[in-house]
């Protein structure tokens, strides 16, 4: 009788549980989702001068909130995800010509050309020299969408083709790129001063692309001739101090740094022959035991002492990352510099972010920005669910352009007229 009485009860005790079920499972989602993180505007570091009081009045984009997609677009690992299957939604497709150049070495080097597609908004003839990111070339769905942005906005675009990185472009040298070496960068900046001599530059890369740029331009000052402005999107800045970050399993890094290394070792082994065949004159550090080794590797630290250091001869790690990193020349940078980095990027610890803040307080040509989301070359917009093809990295990086060749403009105008006073004839 009493078990008869205490049978109701039980569908009561299921409904608790499945109730406790759903909440777990909201929970989980709602974590992993980072649902509560506020939308704000982006975290900004500067000296207050004219140039920067300048850039915030011209630069909507740093004072407004970025609002990512409402439902995924708070993890940074959705975003990155998002970036390195998708690169872009509803990509274009623009079109340009590909160049070569034959460096010192019997490398060849490639890039593409893209001619503007309307008048800049100060009628100058401006070209921006682009540097991907890792293993990344101008076929990149990112880099098609911010090329195609950019010359609708009246940028000449030159995007460099990382060496070995196009599947269809055979390797002519016992080398590839690497994480800093900035050789086949400088050959397409110096390409296009030569073809359009009165064209002024901007500067921009893209993660390891960030690397490359900030290091150009810092390793002599005749580099940064003709240069209005640099912006670097997502790099972490010394590869000596995120190599210890990169085998930890916070964030997921240790699995980013399988992937990565997993697609390096496919694009490097894609070269065997012209890296390690028998007839190539190879770096003599470089043996064949260390092909062996890269078939093993599980991290980009292994690739690099195994192989990418051995074309340059380093005879460590550690001096390859202290050699190649931008750190060690960001000081000298004379030139207006916008420093660019997602708070959620897995792929770059918060302790590395030390650098671009340390640098914004000393330098007056330094602006670091730095938006809650976005992830690591991500930075989708949209309502809820669909992201829109522009995304506010691209949207960031033309308006920043924008607004520094105005301010070369507006100086330029101020100049003249001081002159016109000083010789009142």
């Amino acid at each position: 009788m009493n078990a008869m009485l205490e049978t109701p009860e039980l569908p009561a005790v299921f409904d608790g549980v499945k109730l406790a079920a759903v909440a777990a499972v909201l929970y989980v989602i709602v974590r992993c989702l980072n649902l509560k993180s506020p939308t704000a505007p982006p975290d900004l570091y500067f000296q207050d001068s004219g140039l920067s009081r300048f850039l915030l009045k011209s630069c909507p984009l740093l004072t407004k909130e970025y609002i990512p997609p409402l439902i995924w677009g708070k993890s940074g690992h959705i975003q990155t995800a998002l970036y390195g299957k998708m690169g872009r939604v509803r990509s274009p497709h623009p079109y340009g010509h590909r160049k070569f150049i034959t460096m010192s070495d019997g490398a060849t080097s490639t890039f593409d050309l893209f001619e503007p597609l309307a008048e800049h908004c100060v009628g100058d003839d401006i070209t921006m020299v682009i540097c991907p990111g890792i293993a990344n070339h101008s076929e990149k769905q990112y880099i098609r969408t911010f090329v195609d942005y950019a010359q609708k906005n009246g940028y000449r675009c030159a995007v460099l083709n990382h060496l070995g990185a196009l599947p269809n472009i055979e390797l002519t040298s016992p080398r590839m790129f690497t994480y800093g070496c900035t050789w086949e960068f400088g050959a397409m900046v110096n390409y296009i001063r030569k073809t359009y001599p009165m064209s002024q530059l901007v500067v921009v890369g893209f993660s390891l692309g960030g690397n490359i740029v900030c290091k150009y331009l810092g390793e002599t000052q005749a580099n940064q001739e003709k240069v209005l402005c640099c912006v670097s999107v997502c790099q972490g800045y010394s590869a000596l101090r995120a190599q210890e970050t990169f085998m930890q399993w916070d964030q997921c890094r240790r699995f980013y740094n399988f992937l990565m290394a997993d697609n390096m070792k496919k694009i490097i082994l894609s070269h065997r022959q012209a890296l390690f065949g028998d007839h190539v004159k190879k770096p003599q550090s470089l043996e064949d035991s260390d092909l062996s080794r890269l078939y093993t590797a599980t991290s980009l630290m292994q690739i690099d002492d195994n192989v990418m250091r051995k074309f340059h001869g380093y005879n460590s790690l550690k001096e390859y990352y202290e050699e190649e990193s931008c750190m060690r020349y960001l000081h000298r940078i004379y030139v207006p510099l916008m420093l660019v980095n997602a708070a959620d990027d897995p792929l770059v610890h918060e302790s590395l972010l030390t650098i671009p803040k340390s640098l914004s307080e000393k330098r007056e040509n330094v602006m670091f920005v730095l938006p809650l989301h976005g992830g690591h070359l991500g930075f989708f917009e949209g309502s809820v669910l669909f992201p829109e093809p522009l995304t506010w990295m691209d949207k960031l990086v033309v308006e920043y352009a924008n607004a520094i060749c105005q301010w070369e403009r507006s100086k330029l105008q101020c100049s003249d007229t001081e002159q016109m006073e000083a010789d009142p004839e």
